[in-house]
């Protein structure tokens, strides 16, 4: 059970946070519902993570393998949970995504893949990226990419850290949609 009650989404200072939220996610789903206690953030949230989702030009199946491998990283389980399909449907493998917990020993990604990776691995467990893996990402990926690669992976360990601190679980009964 999350840690404070998921909001209610016909709360008059909620309202247009959830319609925001439902115009681009069709539902209001259990982060959202908790995102919508502060309703300017909720707002912002979706904004930037509909660019990151849908505007961005990174291939649609690393971005995912990214966003699982940071879900393995920190076990953050409703975030594996809601991305590992998106990650089969975007064209990974599910032996790729079996192999993303120790995906250095694996021969389940290419080059393209491991660079990325490891820069994920950097950013989520180090903060600070060493020279040699940042070379690596700045070999493959032109500067859009790279930042949209960067964005992606620290967008993400923010929602981990959001899932996790607040306990936010996607078994969890959510009160009626308004």
């Amino acid at each position: 059970m999350a840690r404070i009650p998921y909001a209610d989404t016909a709360h008059p200072d909620h309202v247009e946070a959830a319609g925001a939220i439902r115009a681009s996610r069709k539902k209001i789903g259990h982060l959202h519902r908790m995102l919508l206690h502060a309703p300017p953030i909720a707002a912002g949230w979706i904004g930037m993570f509909d660019a990151i989702r849908w505007k961005s030009t990174l291939p649609g199946r690393l971005r995912e393998l990214v966003i699982c491998r940071i879900a393995a990283i920190n076990g953050a389980s409703y975030e594996w949970e809601a991305h590992a399909p998106i990650a089969l449907a975007e064209g990974a493998t599910q032996a790729q995504l079996d192999a993303l917990k120790d995906w250095q020993a694996s021969d389940a990604f290419d080059a393209t893949d491991r660079a990325a990776l490891a820069y994920c691995d950097a950013m989520t467990k180090q903060v600070h990226v060493p020279d040699d893996v940042a070379h690596a990402v700045r070999e493959i990926f032109p500067p859009r990419q790279l930042v949209e690669l960067t964005a992606t992976i620290a967008g993400y360990n923010c929602v981990s850290r959001v899932l996790e601190a607040l306990e936010i679980n996607g078994a969890d009964v959510l009160p009626p949609d308004a």
